[in-house]
């Protein structure tokens, strides 16, 4: 009788990159199971579909899945997506598949909008490989010891972090890295305001000091010069 999730990738920013797998897929489950309710309603309803909602996300995943897995299990479709982007890749969702695959599920991917591959094709790096750090530790001590170890890698780097963190983790970078270290700011990728900020370590850290800042982005450090 168990049914089938489904992962979904919605838009990073721009409403217009929602795939027409991804619209088909959220207008034919049965309900559908988002990070926080207030933006999963106001994309649903941008696009005009109605469908039932529950809120999964890092306050109550571990204890709601079940539930949501639970109703998958007795026949219903179900289609997750988190408040943008790809799902479980930085934000909620692994418990949920990881129960899913548990019980049997059936867990299918919808492919789309990723703020990471978006941030790495206009890097002008090379890209035959790369390392995802995702969200770098609160603690300067703490990042700046995560920053040591990425140092060691000898590939392009891909770093994540919370608006309000910009300036103090180019300034952990510039302390622990190199500073003639090539590096990418992507700024609110696929929105009218978007901007990709290139340069050293240092030229980027310059930009930034002394200017307000708020705003999503994406930190792509390249490969050491060394290599």
């Amino acid at each position: 009788m168990s049914s089938t999730l489904y992962v979904v990738s919605t838009p990073i920013g721009n409403f217009g990159d929602i795939t027409l797998r991804a619209l088909e897929t959220l207008k034919s489950v049965d309900f559908v199971i988002c990070e926080e309710f207030r933006v999963g309603n106001r994309l649903l309803r941008y696009y005009g579909i109605e469908k039932p909602l529950e809120a999964l996300n890092e306050h109550n995943e571990a204890r709601d899945a079940e539930m949501a897995i639970e109703r998958i299990r007795n026949g219903a479709d179900a289609a997750l997506f988190s408040d943008a982007g790809t799902p479980v890749f930085a934000d909620p969702g692994a418990r949920l598949v990881g129960l899913a695959l548990q019980y049997g599920v059936r867990v299918v991917p919808v492919p789309g909008p990723s703020s990471i591959l978006a941030a790495l094709v206009v890097s002008d790096f090379g890209l035959s490989s790369f390392y995802y750090a995702g969200f770098l530790p609160r603690k300067r001590d703490e990042r700046r010891n995560l920053l040591r170890k990425i140092s060691l890698l000898e590939t392009v780097c891909v770093i994540m972090e919370t608006p309000y963190r910009l300036k103090p983790l180019l300034e952990d970078c510039l302390a622990v890295l190199e500073a003639d270290r090539r590096a990418v700011v992507a700024v609110d990728l696929t929105l009218p305001s978007e901007r990709v900020i290139r340069g050293t370590l240092a030229d980027i850290n310059r930009k930034f000091k002394d200017a307000p800042f708020k705003a999503e982005f994406v930190l792509v450090l390249d490969a050491p010069r060394h290599i």
